[in-house]
């Protein structure tokens, strides 16, 4: 443990280190000391700039980081609702900042990488062992059976509520954590730190089952089965795992399913979103919401309607279409692809899409299975969330990307990974 504190290095980089740690172990918590860890971040990192870093901020991939917010700030200029995209720019400033300052910054973020995503995944298994002494101290006050744990009592945003975080944007954080914990089981470790790994592992997946995040879940299962033997296990022995994966996946989506809540959450849950509406329902399906959205993006495909329009303009549509529960409880699209649609059109879409793109092809010539797994998380969410609306989702996405990127792992370092 004291070697993820104390690392040799100058003032300025230790102090930096320190920052960069307190950003990842204040994510699974309020908004406030996130931005407040960055805010200090950013002032030490400008009282130490070294002018000849400058010129960092200027290239392609900067601002290939840095897009969305221009999409944002660009489809402001048009839009008719002023108030609500200023509220927007403010909320997607830290995707215009964190390439900003990681280019700035003096601290060779590649060096300390497995140090910082160390403590990030401590910070997740003691965040979900957290919330599951808390749920099983409320089943034991009120005399519950001790199976209350897998009913709807405490599944999704029953289960994260105790620290107000979004069930799937937690899960996102839990998904990325247990990836990391994976590949370090790829590395020669003693018994019991083995041992250790692996109750972290099952502790991380347990609670990505228990937040019912269904796009999480289906990343996690991709995870395993394929992305894992391909960047991480050697070609002979790579169908043996991959037989052995699948075989696991089956009891876990087997065992999963049997359980009402469980099921209730993953099949019931999807195949109503998936439906039309019906009376007594508590929300109508995003399939209908999602018709809703592409009859207003059909309107103006191009350029869309401009930033913090999407509340309003869905709003109208979904009163319009007696979509009465979507109006009164002001809900977006549920979709990044389709707010991007119907704020910024084609183009900002296809910049988003562009973004995702390089991020893809970055991770697959680094062989980064981590920053990886991290780009089909938000290309999946993108799909069930609409993920750079939330606070949370933006912090998530803007911090990471700009994480993986200036802190890379070279490609001839890690490009192959055996087991031991």
């Amino acid at each position: 443990m004291k070697a993820l504190f104390l690392i040799d290095d100058t003032t300025a980089n230790r102090i930096s280190y320190y920052h960069i740690m307190l950003m990842l172990a204040t994510l699974p918590f309020d908004q406030f000391f996130s931005h407040a860890a960055f805010i200090s971040f950013a002032l030490h990192t400008l009282i130490h700039l070294d002018k000849t870093r400058l010129k960092a901020l200027f290239t392609p991939r900067t601002l290939l980081l840095q897009a969305v917010f221009f999409i944002t700030l660009s489809s402001a200029l048009y839009s008719k609702y002023p108030a609500t995209a200023g509220v927007d720019i403010t909320r997607q400033l830290v995707i215009l900042l964190f390439p900003v300052f990681f280019a700035l910054t003096t601290l060779n973020i590649n060096k300390y990488r497995d140090k910082l995503l160390t403590l990030f995944a401590l910070v997740c298994v003691l965040v979900i062992a957290g919330l599951y002494v808390r749920a099983f101290y409320v089943i034991h006050y009120f005399h519950l059976p001790v199976r209350a744990i897998i009913s709807n009592l405490f599944i999704n945003h029953k289960f994260s509520g105790p620290i107000n975080m979004h069930a799937t944007f937690l899960s996102l954080q839990i998904a990325l954590a247990l990836f990391y914990l994976l590949t370090r089981l790829f590395e020669p470790r003693s018994v019991y730190l083995k041992t250790g790994l692996y109750i972290a592992v099952i502790l991380l997946f347990a609670g990505i089952v228990q937040l019912g995040s269904k796009a999480v879940l289906v990343v996690v299962l991709i995870g395993i089965n394929v992305v894992i033997p391909y960047f991480m296990v050697p070609v002979a022995k790579r169908l043996r795992f991959i037989a052995a994966a699948a075989v696991l996946s089956l009891i876990v989506i087997a065992s999963s399913v049997s359980v009402n809540g469980f099921k209730e959450r993953f099949v019931t849950d999807l195949a109503n979103d998936l439906s039309k509406p019906v009376t007594n329902e508590s929300v109508e399906p995003r399939l209908v919401r999602w018709e809703a959205a592409i009859q207003l993006v059909k309107k103006r495909p191009v350029f869309g309607y401009g930033a913090g329009s999407e509340l309003s303009i869905l709003g109208d549509k979904y009163f319009h279409d007696k979509l009465y529960i979507a109006y009164l409880n002001r809900l977006n699209a549920h979709n990044q692809y389709l707010t991007f649609l119907l704020t910024s059109g084609m183009v900002g879409l296809l910049i988003y899409l562009a973004t995702l793109f390089y991020a893809v092809r970055t991770a697959l010539w680094r062989r980064d299975m981590l920053f990886f797994v991290f780009t089909l998380l938000i290309i999946t969410v993108s799909l069930s969330e609409s993920l750079l609306n939330a606070e949370k989702g933006v912090y998530f996405y803007s911090f990471f990307l700009s994480f993986f990127v200036f802190g890379g792992i070279k490609k001839a370092a890690k490009s192959n990974y055996l087991f031991t």
